[in-house]
């Protein structure tokens, strides 16, 4: 309980009222500064961890919602700039691959994976929630899913939940899709799903020749092996500004058709896709198609974990098994 002191109460009614609210939006502040804070600036969020920028969730003018910059461990840049941003060096494939996001490239038969003439969109509806705090910041968004012709597909709601952290970048994202206007079925491709478009300087390869990122998953296979197979979990690492950094994405056990394949690409695309079985496991068309009945749903949660050193350095495992349980 609030107790107000003599000198407090005398202000009056309105003066009271105002500065109760100053009191309580001082110490919101002051919590905010030490731990995550999210702002909104008008078609995206601002999100700082400890007072530096990590990320800016963009909701608004894109086909898609996504973040952009991902700043890791000692504010590194952790994903490509393009076609958010021109640099110098950087390839320009892909332009549907922006830095941070979820989409997949059948359901119901229309491609939210890409950006081409024929692509639909992923168009924010509201936020639910957006909350800063000491030890954690929480995006809480509602979506709609609407094909090329304007007809709406589906909805989801999506959660991002970003960890206070020194040394390291936690982010929990977990999405529910919801067959709010009719069935739905996820087609069987390796167009999706969660997604990350790596640094240019983590990649296996470069102008077709060797670079110095690496891959490994939790099976034990590395690099190109990794494509398509099967896992718990994978990360990538590589030299971003003269260190050595990566991270890891982890699927979670109750994840439908855990442990998940994995789209990952020697050139910088690192995804968790659940249903391109045809693809990855060269079986018949439609083997990978997953269906959701009329006013059912269906969730995914994944954690992000950006981090120094390889796996092994940031006991990869280690912090996968905690996740698990």
């Amino acid at each position: 309980m609030l107790r107000l002191s003599m000198p407090f109460r005398r202000l009056g009614g309105l003066a009271c009222i105002a500065g109760v609210i100053l009191l309580f939006a001082n110490t919101t502040n002051a919590a905010d500064s030490s731990g995550v804070r999210i702002a909104d600036l008008d078609g995206k969020l601002r999100i700082e961890i400890g007072g530096e920028l990590f990320s800016e969730y963009h909701y608004r003018g894109f086909s898609r919602p996504f973040l952009y910059p991902v700043l890791g461990p000692a504010g590194l840049p952790m994903t490509r700039n393009w076609p958010m941003k021109e640099v110098e060096g950087e390839e320009r494939d892909h332009p549907h691959q922006r830095s941070f996001w979820w989409a997949h490239g059948a359901v119901n038969g229309h491609d939210f994976w890409s950006e081409g003439a024929n692509a639909g969109r992923t168009l924010h509806d509201r936020f639910l929630e957006v909350k800063s705090g000491p030890e954690f910041g929480v995006i809480r968004a509602a979506n709609k899913l609407v094909a090329k012709d304007g007809t709406l597909v589906a909805t989801d709601e999506r959660t991002i939940r970003i960890h206070n952290r020194t040394a390291d970048r936690i982010v929990d994202f977990e999405i529910t899709i919801h067959a709010s206007e009719g069935p739905l079925t996820f087609g069987d491709t390796k167009e999706g799903t969660m997604a990350l478009r790596l640094n240019e300087a983590m990649r296996l390869t470069r102008n077709r020749k060797p670079a110095e990122g690496r891959i490994v998953n939790s099976e034990g296979l590395r690099d190109g092996a990794t494509w398509g197979k099967r896992a718990k979990w994978v990360d990538y690492y590589g030299p971003v500004e003269g260190q050595t950094v990566g991270v890891a994405i982890f699927d979670h056990p109750r994840n439908p058709r855990h442990p998940t394949h994995w789209h990952v690409r020697d050139y910088g695309l690192f995804a968790a896709n659940p249903f391109g079985i045809h693809d990855f496991e060269k079986k018949p068309d439609g083997t990978g198609d997953l269906e959701v009945a009329a006013g059912q749903s269906v969730t995914w949660r994944y954690r992000f974990y950006f981090h120094r050193g390889d796996e092994q350095e940031a006991k990869v495992a280690e912090r996968y098994a905690e996740y698990a349980q």
